[in-house]
């Protein structure tokens, strides 16, 4: 009897010193989508809705649709042809931006050919559109040749970033809600993108292909030739604003990407999957913004990816194939920021 109380206090001991799946930072998981593919979930500036990207029926490829703050009535805004990348809120909370191919064909998009390895496309065909939060499409803002997508937006300045191929490379641009203003930020060779700003405008944060790898480099060139990027080795890098004093904040050697601000713009919190470098489990980090006190937030031994924080601090949202009940299922999921 003594034996077997020794064995389960162990045994207890020992789960009580496992990290739960979503780790410390993270309480009171709520899942908001069920089923399909669903990703990059962003707030509006109220906190009570969220835009994100979903492939479900009848759609072949990813869409923008809109849901309430708790998942509730989920529906449609982008035009349901193409493919759609990218949704976000404008600061007046009834407009948003997206990317889309649908002016190019209302097709999807050729998959990219995964005989390259695991390989994102880059289709010229989109552009970012200004809408409605009813999904009306107010005015292109974009309409070079080649890509135009991964736009965000800064809540206090109006200010949008996003990625470009108009210079002939793929760097970060920015530009006015209107579309006028447009100017390049980023001028190094290799993929510069998933830019967002911190609170007050000041800073952006953004994944770059690694410019010490001269390998990935010519693949890059290579993949870029044919539409297609990389993504597995890729860093985070900071900045101000109008892309001067940049600085490499993440030196992984992996994969790092979809960083996020904290509220208080002091730490950047991102997807990586450093812990298991040629593999597609990622897992949330965070690192301050000198590059110090990198912390493993979540262990879900899975996809986490595509973090932002609510407009009052409180909530983090993000996408995850946890729980999954079907293969390529990710879902949207909500929970209390513990700091």
């Amino acid at each position: 009897m003594l034996r077997l109380a020794a064995i389960a206090l162990c045994f207890s001991l020992f789960l009580s010193a496992q990290e739960p799946p979503q780790g410390r930072r993270l309480a009171n998981l709520k899942k908001l989508t069920d089923g399909g593919q669903n990703a990059e979930a962003y707030w509006s500036p109220d906190g009570q809705r969220l835009i994100f990207q979903s492939t479900r029926p009848p759609y072949a490829c990813d869409q923008i649709f809109i849901m309430n703050a708790d998942g509730s009535d989920q529906r449609l805004v982008s035009t349901g042809k193409g493919r759609t990348t990218c949704g976000y809120f404008l600061p007046d909370n009834r407009h948003i931006v997206y990317a889309s191919t649908h002016e190019d064909s209302p097709e999807c998009p050729p998959p990219p050919d995964r005989s390259k390895g695991y390989v994102w496309g880059v289709f010229p065909g989109y552009d970012i559109y200004l809408a409605t939060d009813g999904g009306k499409i107010v005015k292109k803002l974009t309409n070079t040749p080649g890509y135009d997508a991964e736009a965000t937006v800064n809540f206090r300045t109006g200010r949008i970033i996003y990625t470009s191929l108009a210079s002939g490379d793929l760097e970060l641009w920015t530009m006015k809600s209107d579309g006028s203003g447009k100017r390049q930020i980023t001028r190094r060779e290799g993929y510069d993108g998933g830019a967002v700003y911190s609170r007050d405008g000041r800073k952006i944060v953004w994944r770059a292909t690694a410019p010490d790898n001269p390998e990935a480099m010519r693949r890059y060139r290579e993949l870029l030739k044919e539409n297609l990027t990389e993504p597995m080795r890729m860093e985070l890098f900071i900045s101000d604003a109008d892309g001067r004093n940049v600085r490499q904040l993440t030196r992984t050697g992996c994969a790092a990407f979809a960083p996020t601000f904290t509220p208080d713009g002091r730490r950047v919190v991102f997807s990586s999957n450093m812990h298991n470098c040629d593999g597609r489990k990622f897992e949330l980090y965070m690192i301050d913004i000198d590059g110090k006190n990198l912390t493993r937030l979540t262990y879900f031994d899975g996809f986490v990816s595509f973090p932002e924080f609510s407009p009052d601090g409180r909530k983090l949202v993000f996408s995850s194939d946890w729980q999954a009940k079907s293969r390529y299922e990710f879902n949207i999921w909500v929970a209390d920021w513990r700091d």
